[in-house]
């Protein structure tokens, strides 16, 4: 597997990664309202270390082919987002509560919450689908399902590093700023809503 297209992916990578979306917000809300960061973002981890496993299988294929098991798919992950992003402007909370609490629903309800937003987002594994092939070396001495396995997880790992580093960083900042974290906190709620409300309607015109 040749370096230059390990480093070209890594690239990439980033710069996607560095796009604001579902996953940056699932991040901020979790460091700004209940200090989670770390099992938050160890549960959008572990949803694309299923979408690896998915299209290393050659299951992710066999999901795209089949209309039916794609809308449903969509339908499902753009309601979660919707839900989620509920969640957070229904009880927005807090950035200066004790660093000692136990947020709403424990660490496990968070990291449970972090593979919903990775794991159910269909656009994630169409983007998996398109963006890993096209990093792999079909004369390599690798086999193609251990390339795609090793792209997914350098990917894992850096959506692992930049949204601790995210997450952390948006709560050292603003935890001392109340107004400031309670209105980054409603973006971060309202963003969920409008991806979950464009991924249906994206596939409802789609038919």
């Amino acid at each position: 597997m040749s370096m230059s297209l390990v480093l070209a992916f890594w690239v990439m990578t980033l710069a996607l990664i560095a796009v604001p979306g579902p996953d940056w917000a699932f991040t901020l809300a979790s460091g700004i309202r209940d200090r989670v960061v770390l099992p938050a973002v160890g549960g959008l981890m572990l949803g694309y270390v299923v979408l690896t496993g998915i299209v290393a299988a050659g299951v992710g294929t066999l999901v795209t082919q089949t209309p039916a098991v794609l809308d449903v798919l969509t339908f499902v992950g753009a309601a979660y987002l919707i839900y989620l992003g509920w969640r957070v402007l229904s009880d927005p909370g807090t950035a200066q509560a004790s660093p000692a609490s136990v947020p709403r629903g424990g660490w496990r309800g968070w990291m449970l919450r972090g593979m919903g937003v990775s794991g159910l987002n269909p656009k994630g594994l169409l983007l998996f689908l398109a963006m890993l092939p096209q990093f792999t070396d079909p004369r390599g001495t690798w086999s193609a399902p251990v390339q795609l396995g090793t792209l997914g997880l350098l990917f894992v790992a850096t959506c692992g590093l930049f949204y601790t580093a995210l997450g952390l960083g948006a709560r050292a900042v603003l935890g001392a700023r109340p107004a400031a974290s309670r209105a980054l906190t409603r973006v971060s709620g309202v963003a969920p809503i409008v991806v979950g409300i464009a991924l249906l309607a994206e596939r409802l015109l789609t038919h």
